[in-house]
């Protein structure tokens, strides 16, 4: 815009009667174009601000997506419908229930058929399942009411010994794997659980959950150490930031403190064990948190794949990495402003989706890394070339105003061009960073549920807990048992932490037995 200009009513008046009479004056053009300046800036103050609502309104009552056949305002009454049997798991779905065998009452294997009275019987596999599912309460509570006898002479009492199997502790193992699952698995606090356990008979305080979990904690953190080390050698890493609240830092009162943001950072790994999700909270973003976690990386190794957005907090200082940007990201610019400006954006919308649908074809073949980028070579990069034409040619034509939100829209894309287009050049580089946001929403269940962590130390807690729940989400291993089986092996943890990751503690619990089978 021009300089500012301080313009009184009557002014405006006297401007709009010499237009009417067509007796301008000198001074008057400058005028002019300053209102038609201003109400071209508010328009565009008035477009951008109506994105932002439409964008926060479509977060809380529209749709959950961001899918092509949704994003468009055709295609917003179609919906799929549902598939039969939606909901329904079959007797193998139920790998972690008690398996209970049941022979027939009345036959077995080699005896004759009751029904020909020729043939001979035979075991058949699989056998038939039925499936019966029992509540309760989260933790159940056994009263072992040992008897006693007194003396009616000397007044000396005997107590009957408990069964060996009581063992010493009031909370077994199980115990607190099952409250850190609860709480830092699927969010739920520990003063609802408390309530819950009250209301069934079975109290269990949220002081006492709390002094379970940070025993807990206190046997198992060298894995969460390992774990951080065995992420930093990953080939691709991806990261975010979500914000969190920590009372205890909120509550500092230094005033020479240079950030007083608290953020939760979520990193994933691939390494060549699978799958790793770490989490850190405190003042640091992403990019710092990613820098830590590098430092660990083996020199040998060559630069990471990072994938992230185009935040430059998102950057790790001090190490080099291939950096991708988000695709996502970039159509999701374009998404919000859809009602908008419907025809430029369902082309943008349209021929991003088509590098989806390579992609998706990529992983259905199974292609390898240098396959995959072969073929976004031949059947991508034809495409993002006149994607990145048309844009250029929206401003280079002067057809969209670079300050309005679709010319801002344009201008991130061709910014983070290079990033955004990474797949077409490196092999393994991921088109977006939804692994990440799907990871962070782990974090924001916990801060939607509890709304804050009390001290550092307990945020330290919560993130131990949800990367090690997390990371055996992703690669199929069950969580409840990996905790349980932590806690009986403390001592081992200590001694060699490698040997109890979750890829990795099933064998070594496995030799263990056979050398003290061996033994015996």
């Amino acid at each position: 815009m021009s300089k500012t200009m301080d313009i009184k009513q009557d002014e405006l008046d006297a401007l709009l009667e010499r237009v009417r009479s067509n007796e301008l004056q000198d001074g008057d053009y400058e005028l002019i174009k300053a209102l038609v300046e201003t109400v071209a800036y508010l328009n565009t103050l008035s477009n951008e601000k109506a994105a932002s609502i439409k964008r926060l309104l479509k977060m809380v009552f529209g749709d959950k997506t961001e899918k092509k056949k949704k994003s468009n305002p055709q295609n917003r009454s179609k919906r799929k419908k549902k598939k039969k049997g939606h909901g329904k798991n079959g007797a193998n779905a139920y790998k972690g229930a008690k398996k209970i065998k049941i022979c027939h009452q009345s036959l077995k294997s080699g005896n004759d058929c009751p029904a020909c009275e020729k043939g001979k019987l035979y075991g058949e596999k699989p056998p038939a399942k039925i499936v019966r599912i029992t509540g309760g309460a989260p933790f159940q509570a056994t009263v072992y009411e040992l008897q006693r006898l007194r003396c009616n002479l000397c007044g000396q009492i005997f107590t009957a010994q408990a069964p060996d199997n009581v063992g010493k502790e009031k909370y077994d193992a199980k115990s607190g794997a099952m409250l850190a699952l609860l709480k830092y698995g699927s969010g739920v606090p520990l003063y609802r659980l408390g309530k819950l356990q009250a209301s069934l008979g079975m109290p269990l305080p949220p002081s006492t959950q709390w002094e379970i979990i940070k025993s807990v904690a206190d046997k198992i953190h060298p894995v969460y150490t390992e774990i951080v080390r065995q992420a930093a050698q990953g080939k691709v890493l991806y990261n975010d930031d979500t914000t969190m609240k920590i009372l205890s830092l909120m509550k500092e009162t230094d005033k020479a403190a240079k950030r007083k943001g608290i953020f939760t950072s979520g990193i994933l790994s691939e390494c060549d064990v699978g799958k790793i999700a770490l989490f850190f909270t405190g003042h640091n973003h992403a990019g710092e948190n990613l820098s830590r976690v590098l430092q660990e990386r083996e020199s040998r190794k060559n630069r990471p794949i990072q994938m992230c957005d185009a935040l430059s907090r998102n950057l790790p200082k001090g190490f080099e990495s291939i950096l991708c940007n988000c695709l996502v990201h970039g159509r999701r610019n374009f998404v919000d402003v859809m009602d908008d400006f419907p025809e430029e954006c369902d082309h943008v919308i349209n021929t991003v989706a088509k590098i989806y649908e390579h992609d998706h074809k990529v992983k259905e073949q199974g292609l390898d890394d240098a396959q995959r980028l072969q073929y976004h070579q031949t059947h991508s990069g034809p495409l993002m070339r006149t994607l990145k034409v048309w844009l250029d040619d929206k401003f280079e034509n002067k057809e969209v105003e670079p300050n309005s939100s679709l010319g801002k829209a344009i201008s991130y894309m061709l910014n983070h061009w290079p990033e955004l287009t990474r797949f077409l050049e490196v092999p393994g580089a991921p088109l977006d960073n939804n692994l990440c946001e799907q990871l962070l929403k782990k974090s924001i269940l916990h801060r939607k549920n509890s709304l804050f962590y009390k001290t550092g130390h307990r945020a330290y807690i919560g993130d131990l807990f949800m990367s090690l729940i997390h990371t055996c989400n992703l690669q199929n291993i069950n969580p409840f048992e990996y905790l349980t089986a932590l806690q009986k092996h403390s001592s081992g943890i200590f001694q060699n932490p490698a040997d109890w990751l979750p890829w990795s503690f099933e064998n070594t619990i496995a030799k263990k037995s056979e050398e003290t089978a061996d033994n015996l």
